[in-house]
C-alpha cells in the first residue's frame, strides 16, 4: 500500500473514531444530570479524537499537494 492509501485507511479509522465520540457526548448530554462527572472526560476524549482526525486531513492534503 502506498502512503497515500495508508494515510486515507487511517483517516477513515479515525473518522469512525470520531464519530463514536460525538455520539457518546451526544448520549451524556441526553442522560444529564445523570453521569454529569464524566462530562469533561467525555468531552476531552471526543475532542481529542476531532483534533487527530484534523491533524490527519492536513497531511493528507500536504500529501496529496506534493
Amino acid at each position: 500500500m502506498s502512503d497515500l492509501e495508508n494515510l486515507k485507511a487511517e483517516i477513515r479509522k479515525l473518522s469512525v473514531k470520531a464519530t463514536q465520540a460525538k455520539m457518546d457526548l451526544h448520549d451524556l448530554s441526553e442522560e444529564l444530570p445523570v453521569n454529569w462527572t464524566s462530562i469533561m472526560a467525555v468531552a476531552q476524549q471526543a475532542h481529542d479524537a476531532f483534533a487527530e482526525l484534523e491533524r490527519k486531513r492536513e497531511d493528507l492534503k500536504a500529501l496529496e499537494k506534493a
